[in-house]
């Protein structure tokens, strides 16, 4: 009899087959050896006739060839195993489950059941998870049913499979009913609850449980954070300062809870919020993941916070966090976001693996800054690559046609979408060709395009073709779409704002004294201007005519010097949607004062000379603004990125990359 090859590192002759090989064999399987030592100690076992017909050796072999990611071997392990009972089928479940090999997990479950063997309360948690991860509701409920007959719903491990089966196949009422029927409950047990809605997108819900757990003495804990994740975008500032009072109460030192808390300032528009939180953890010593990367990153794009957007590309190069297909994504968009188009397509170009998304990231930020044909060019290469374009690829390259007149290229991009690939048009396709339509003047095709909608349109849709009546003076129209604006958002002052400056170009100031005092009687204020712009690391907020800013003096002194340069260079402001009954001077000192001038003329006090300044805002530039900054890039001979709601604006020596067309 050959002796075992030292998989143990034990004297030879100690390795025999007696009690005490048993026992080392034993020993070696339990301390996670490598593959290799796992395949020495597995052909060890199968040569003697002893070793091989010994049951606990099997379940250990299969656990260990489990945990080493290697479920077929698993199987053939428990294949040689000629009488099983419900152990050596919980393991061989738990090894498929565990490497997410959830079909043969449940055809592993259905042999066990017609071989006579009965599963226990360790089985059913097994099983209930493969049917969550594959959504299959239907198997979940023919689990339920006999658990319930042997009592195994009540144990814990059961009833928390239950609620999360359950709540990841969107049955909330039998999760909750489950949850409450448990004779006892875990931490788990409230986490599956919260993920549940979570999952399902009723946020209010999630955080009713997660004060229900409070009420009853269970402390949330950074599970629970990570179980509300899924749900974070576009909740109130009530539910923020929930979720920030559970994040505070947790202990510092763990990352899902600085990840979700990040994420949930990300998603809800809190970008400066986020921003500094990520700089917080960083000053705490805790170590960013490549999670906490992916959602800090959309943050540096909405405020161009460049600067630290490239810290932390450098972060992820030096921990080798790529190929990651998240962070790669959201490098571009951050790039892009901050307009620097150039570093976004190098990044692209790079990447090993790229999917739909990133092609649309990458389209949509040549769209957006008015680079159409680039748009059009990749689109082709997409295609190409043997990627389908999806609908949200269909909306970049759409938008970005809109962006750069490409009226043509537009109108065949929505028959191939419509036609080859037999998409169905959605709102946001719909609101793409009126602003197509629109920018092209074509004000009259748009808005028969949306009387022929199939679909009742929505306030951007309308949006759009009250914005195509400003620029191209289509009051009658105009008075139409803003009909529909204030029934399907009545709160929404820019609507207001738009007919009003639609009837001052007309001169109809009897009108625009009319929508305004609409607009008073209502209580709807026009939204401020804020422009943000980045210095070492930190978001400078302007409003219009700000003078909180440490600044403000030195930043007033100048501005009134660069005015004056302007006006000898030929700037005229553009007051003609003004207020008819002010001053023309008063007029023009509220142009002046716009955030985003004040944002420039800070960035020019505090940068060298040539620097590139980049500026954020939260409303369109308006049109005394677009020309404006058109001379102050040639008179300072500095190139300037304003990136609006709408698009990006590239100035440089006078010109703007959107050709006057925005």
């Amino acid at each position: 009899m050959k002796p075992i090859r030292n998989p143990t590192k034990l004297p030879r002759h100690v390795l025999t087959v007696t009690e005490s090989t048993k026992a080392l064999i034993i020993q070696a399987l339990d301390n996670s050896p490598d593959i290799r030592t796992l395949e020495k100690l597995h052909s060890r076992i199968i040569s003697d006739p002893n070793l091989c017909s010994d049951t606990s050796l099997s379940i250990k072999l299969m656990r260990a060839y489990a945990a080493s990611r290697k479920p077929d071997v698993t199987r053939k392990v428990f294949d040689r195993i000629s009488e099983r009972n419900n152990v050596i089928c919980n393991v061989m479940i738990r090894s498929y489950v565990n490497n997410h090999f959830y079909k043969d997990a449940v055809l592993t479950y259905k042999s066990m059941l017609a071989a006579g063997v009965t599963p226990d309360h360790y089985t059913l948690p097994c099983v209930l998870k493969a049917c969550s991860a594959l959504d299959d509701l239907r198997f979940g409920l023919q689990i339920h049913c006999p658990a319930v007959k042997k009592g195994l719903d009540l144990t814990l491990f059961t009833g928390n499979g239950l609620v999360a089966m359950y709540g990841k196949c969107g049955n909330l009422v039998e999760a909750r009913r489950v949850l409450d029927e448990m004779p006892y409950r875990d931490i788990v047990s409230w986490n599956s609850m919260v993920a549940g809605y979570a999952q399902n997108g009723q946020f209010d819900e999630a955080l009713e449980v997660c004060k229900e757990m409070e009420s009853l003495g269970v402390r949330p804990d950074p599970g629970t954070m990570a179980s509300l994740s899924p749900a974070v975008t576009n909740t109130s500032a009530e539910n923020v300062m929930f979720v920030k009072k559970i994040f505070l109460d947790m202990a510092k030192e763990e990352l899902v809870a600085w990840n979700v808390m990040i994420a949930v300032y990300a998603n809800n528009s809190m970008s400066t919020e986020a921003i500094d939180l990520y700089l917080q953890m960083e000053a705490n010593g805790i170590e960013p993941d490549a999670i906490t990367i992916a959602s800090v990153l959309p943050a540096c794009g909405d405020l161009c916070a460049i600067s630290l957007g490239k810290r932390i590309h450098e972060y992820v190069e030096v921990k080798r966090l790529q190929p990651n297909l998240s962070i790669e994504n959201a490098l571009i968009d951050m790039y892009a976001k901050c307009g620097c188009l150039l570093e976004a397509r190098k990044l692209f170009d790079e990447m090993q693996i790229k999917d739909v998304i990133s092609w649309t990231s990458m389209m949509s930020a040549y769209g957006r800054s008015g680079k159409g044909h680039q748009a059009v060019e990749l689109f082709s290469k997409m295609q190409s690559s043997g990627l389908v374009p999806d609908s949200i690829a269909f909306v970049s390259i759409l938008s970005a046609c809109s962006h750069a007149g490409l009226l043509s290229e537009g109108q065949n991009y929505y028959k191939l979408m419509t036609g080859k690939y037999k998409i169905v048009p959605r709102l946001e396709h719909f609101t793409c060709m009126v602003e197509l339509l629109g920018r092209a003047g074509r004000v009259d095709e748009a808005y028969n395009h949306i009387k022929q909608m199939p679909m009742e349109p929505n306030d951007r849709v309308w949006g759009a073709l009250l914005n195509a009546c400003h620029v191209y003076n289509n009051t009658d129209i105009g008075v139409i779409a803003a009909d529909c604006l204030f029934q399907l958002a009545p709160q929404q002052s820019g609507y207001y704002v738009l007919l009003s400056n639609i009837y001052a170009k007309a001169g109809r100031w009897k009108d625009v004294t009319i929508v305004r005092s609409i607009m008073k009687g209502r209580g709807i204020k026009k939204i401020p201007g804020i422009s943000n712009v980045e210095l070492h690391n930190h978001i400078h907020t302007f409003l219009a005519g700000d003078r909180s800013h440490p600044q403000s003096h030195k930043i007033y002194e100048e501005l009134d010097i660069l005015v004056g340069k302007m006006k000898e260079a030929g700037y005229v402001p553009k007051t003609d949607t003004a207020l008819h009954d002010v001053e023309e001077e008063d007029k023009e000192n509220h142009l002046v004062v716009h955030s985003e001038k004040l944002a420039i003329v800070f960035a020019l006090i505090n940068t060298e000379p040539g620097t590139l300044i980049r500026v954020t805002k939260n409303l369109r530039v308006c049109e005394d603004c677009h020309i404006a900054i058109k001379f102050i890039s040639a008179i300072t001979e500095r190139p300037i990125i304003v990136r609006d709601t709408n698009r990006y604006h590239h100035f440089e020596n006078g010109i703007c990359s959107c050709g006057d067309y925005w």
